[in-house]
């Protein structure tokens, strides 16, 4: 192997868990690959809303937030399908920030400082011999230490690596994103429900909404894959979610589409290859979550890869921290978020469920904090 493809740290995905992780290796003078299939910047399913838990941790690691003059959210609403209104300040509140944006000046931050980040670059397989991974790829192949994979909710090489039986959840969901321009407030995030799924819908960068909604496979599939007909048919039954539509102006030529995600708890390492971000594990989109889960564990692997190569711990003792850390802080958020999931999918128990939450306020508190954590 060409030393010049060899690294300390490889990294599959260039997503917020790998471009943050690339970002504190570099400070810390690791070299580092990170390969991403697509080019920045690009569009991706996403409902673009950051717990403000992560705020200084971005600012920390090089990324300038606050000249980006970004909308600071504060206040949520749900509704039912029946379109019943559900209204709570959020304590800790977050922000808005298109992936477009947000992905690529962090893919900027890591090339700046010595990462080799090579974008339109697939990973075809990746390979252990005891020691060292070897990464092959549409760019050549390459030798790296340490593997970590941040290729996000769906990649081939998972299949590859888990098996596709070893999902983490059987039932599959659907996601939908648009970007819309409409009179919305910019401290306010709404969830509207509808059967088998809900729409969330906050602002992002200039004066834009975010409009994301996550479905259950088989509502596309009774309508032959026809995401309007869809909406008209479902979405529509809650008169809020038809009133949004009838009236925003939508930004893209086409909706943006994911299918086959899955919610649950994966695993942080699989064949000795760590497990960043959504790779290892994913919570139902509706906690508003899984960003700021991304980012806090690219900061405690950044930690504990800089113990591993001071040589103060080995690499099964890496793993098993690794792996503990993930039980620990995000197993019991996803396996809530995976219950929020279900009992809110029916029109029935959503409805009953926003009548208890508006009667007693506590429990609206709970629910918020069992899904996020502290900043860090």
């Amino acid at each position: 192997m060409d030393k010049k493809n060899t690294f300390q740290v490889s990294i599959i995905g260039g997503g917020l868990a790998g471009l943050s992780l690339a970002i504190q290796l570099a400070d810390a003078g690791y070299s580092c690959v990170l390969f991403e299939k697509n080019n920045y910047p690009f569009h991706k399913v996403c409902g673009e809303y950051i717990s403000m838990e992560s705020y200084a941790f971005l600012e920390r690691i090089g990324l300038n937030l606050a000249t980006l003059n970004l909308p600071e959210i504060n206040r949520l609403q749900v509704s039912s399908p029946a379109g019943k209104l559900l209204k709570h300040k959020l304590d800790l509140g977050g922000f808005g920030i298109s992936r477009h944006l947000l992905d690529f000046k962090l893919a900027a931050l890591a090339k700046q400082k010595g990462v080799l980040l090579l974008e339109g670059c697939s990973v075809s397989d990746v390979k252990f011999d005891g020691k060292s991974f070897f990464v092959e790829t549409s760019k050549g192949n390459f030798t790296s230490e340490i593997c970590v994979a941040a290729w996000g909710k769906k990649s081939n090489l998972d299949k590859k690596l888990r098996g596709i039986s070893s999902a983490a959840h059987v039932k599959n969901y659907v996601g939908i994103k648009y970007h819309i321009k409409m009179d919305f407030p910019a401290d306010l995030i709404e969830l509207h429900n509808f059967e088998g799924g809900y729409c969330g819908i906050s602002r992002i960068e200039e004066e834009k909404s975010c409009m994301c909604y996550l479905t259950d496979s088989e509502n596309l599939k009774k309508y032959n894959g026809v995401i309007k007909k869809m909406e008209e048919a479902v979405l529509f039954k809650n008169p809020l979610l038809k009133a949004y539509f009838s009236k925003a102006n939508f930004l893209f030529d086409a909706p943006l589409a994911i299918s086959q995600i899955k919610i649950g708890y994966k695993g942080a390492v699989e064949n000795n290859i760590l497990m960043l971000g959504d790779a290892a594990g994913n919570i139902a989109p509706l906690s508003g979550n899984g960003m700021s889960m991304a980012l806090r564990s690219s900061s405690f692997l950044n930690t504990e890869l800089i113990e591993y190569f001071d040589k103060k711990i080995s690499r099964a003792h890496l793993e098993k921290k690794y792996q503990l850390f993930w039980e620990q802080e995000f197993k019991k958020r996803i396996q809530f978020s995976a219950f929020l999931q279900q009992l809110l999918k029916n029109t029935t128990r959503t409805n009953f469920a926003i009548s208890i939450l508006k009667t007693f306020p506590f429990l609206r508190n709970i629910v918020v904090k069992s899904t996020h954590g502290k900043p860090f």
